[in-house]
């Protein structure tokens, strides 16, 4: 008789243990951008000069007359995460595999965690390497906030079920959402930029973007605007289909988390950017994508099948036990 495979000798994975495994996910995805800044704002972006080793021929910090120690400590904490992301990002991945029964979509959202680390890893060398060029620092951060956002439908498809996709809003609506995200990721790349311009470059001697910290704020402050006010339209469109109360708390969490993060811009701004404030926007930030994401995954669900093969006495997950909302079809 063949021996089983070895994912079959893993206990299955409960959807609750799931979920709690994609939410650390997006909590040390989100944690590492803001560690990334405060490397940033202390000025010890080459604190390790070299990459992957800390100095030539030293994978710690070392003694070294030019850098101070702190600053080598401060980046090569940063750099020590990554594995405590890596242990994460690859616990998620083992556990959808030990899911009963496997979903490729639940697999493949796991997969991008450990591989988008390993991308992550890259660009930071790049970033090292190329001396913090602005744009390779840009990247670094935009990949974070697109695996936060990955990372969230992780969450919901944890515990979702393995029937068909139901849209619970009109086609129309769920495409005021999703060209709303558009501006969202328009949004953080001209917020790059105000840091590009920005005086938190990493290192004293990192040229700045050209353009100037007022021409680039003004452009992140009118996407601002024009991303509010797609989301005050959003709502009166919500009310006018009678989205779920699910819906509607995650897009009340987005306004409160957008009109928040945009309050701290301002008054980051009027205070000459203090060390702070940066990476407290980061984490703003990374608040609002994971606002952003939620409310885009609450358009559609996904309900558990029942299958009429099952024993009577199977026990139920704890998604399935729960009462589901109601579908659009459902609301008439």
């Amino acid at each position: 008789m063949a021996r089983p495979a070895l994912l079959h000798r893993v206990p299955a994975t409960p959807p609750v243990l799931m979920r709690r495994l994609a939410i650390a996910a997006v909590v040390a995805q989100a944690g590492i951008a803001v560690t990334g800044s405060v490397v940033r704002v202390t000025g010890s972006g080459l604190g390790c000069p070299t990459w992957p080793e800390c100095f030539p021929g030293s994978l710690v910090p070392a003694p070294h007359p030019e850098v101070a120690a702190l600053t080598q400590w401060i980046e090569f904490s940063n750099r020590l995460l990554t594995f405590a992301v890596v242990l994460i990002a690859g616990t998620c991945l083992i556990a959808a595999l030990a899911t009963r029964p496997r979903r490729a979509r639940l697999t493949r959202l796991a997969l991008v965690q450990p591989l988008g680390v390993v991308a992550q890893a890259v660009i930071g060398g790049i970033t090292v390497l190329t001396g913090l060029a602005w744009w390779t620092v840009s990247v670094h951060f935009l990949v974070s906030m697109v695996l936060v956002w990955l990372g969230m439908q992780l969450v919901d498809t944890a515990t979702d079920g393995d029937g068909p996709p139901r849209r619970t809003v009109r086609g129309a609506v769920r495409g005021l959402v999703a060209t709303s995200t558009a501006v969202l990721a328009a949004l953080l790349a001209a917020g790059t930029l105000v840091t590009a311009a920005g005086p938190h470059a990493g290192d004293a001697a990192t040229p700045r973007l050209g353009i100037g910290v007022p021409a680039a704020a003004q452009l992140h402050a009118d996407l601002l605007f024009a991303y509010l006010g797609m989301l005050v339209g959003l709502g009166f469109a919500l009310a006018a289909v009678d989205a779920s109360q699910r819906l509607r708390r995650r897009y009340v969490w987005l306004i409160v988390a957008v009109v928040a993060q945009g309050a701290l811009g301002g008054i980051q701004y009027a205070l000459g950017v203090p060390e702070a404030l940066v990476s407290l926007h980061v984490l703003g930030a990374a608040l609002v994508t994971v606002g952003a994401a939620a409310l885009w995954s609450g358009t559609t669900e996904r309900p558990h099948v029942v299958s009429h093969d099952a024993p009577a006495d199977a026990p139920a997950d704890a998604h399935s036990a729960a009462e589901p909302e109601p579908a659009l079809a459902d609301r008439g």
